[in-house]
């Protein structure tokens, strides 16, 4: 039950840490100027891709299938973030 429980704090704590990266970053340069709504969907993004992960390796017994999974989960997250970030795929998703 410890590891468990210290695996899904290590999740939340590196979401956290990389949340914090462009927060850093905006008090140094003004070429990062990212709005609330911005940090709320990375926030969005960051943590239910890790509570995901999470579920999978707590439900998950074969490690092949969980291996399988949370590269599946993290793939969605990356293509879900570009998509946000740059409009790669050109849906209204994006706001292009």
């Amino acid at each position: 039950m410890i590891m468990k429980n210290s695996r899904l704090l290590i999740i939340m704590l590196i979401a956290t840490t990389l949340l914090l990266i462009p927060l850093v970053a905006m008090q140094f340069t003004s070429e990062v100027n990212w709005t609330l709504s911005d940090f709320l969907v990375a926030a969005v993004l960051l943590f239910s891709t890790g509570l995901l992960c999470e579920l999978a390796l707590r439900k998950t017994r074969k490690i092949k299938y969980r291996l399988f999974i949370c590269v599946a989960i993290l793939v969605i997250f990356l293509l879900t973030w570009a998509e946000l970030a740059v409009g790669i795929f050109g849906t209204p998703f994006s706001g292009s």
